[in-house]
């Protein structure tokens, strides 16, 4: 299997999570993200959402809609910066 990278990153929503996360009221930490995705099921945790941030960490498409559901943002806009 090929991977392909976007502009040096292994995602392209890692820019907009931490923005979705630290714009959230009460602003988020990535170990809050951690536990809120914990109870909703998903097993990421605070090293795996740096990562992701940083672009250092490829996403499941699982995850995304995770991570959206529980940031409470559209899936467009996680995506793709589009409202």
């Amino acid at each position: 299997m090929r991977i392909y990278w976007h502009e040096g990153s292994k995602n392209i929503i890692g820019k907009r999570l931490k923005k979705a996360r630290q714009k959230s009221n009460p602003p988020l930490t990535q170990q809050d993200l951690s536990a809120r995705l914990g109870v909703m099921g998903f097993n990421l945790d605070r090293v795996s959402i740096s990562k992701i941030e940083a672009g250092d960490r490829f996403v499941a498409d699982y995850e995304v809609v995770a991570i959206a559901k529980a940031l409470n943002v559209s899936l467009e806009w996680l995506l793709t910066g589009n409202r």
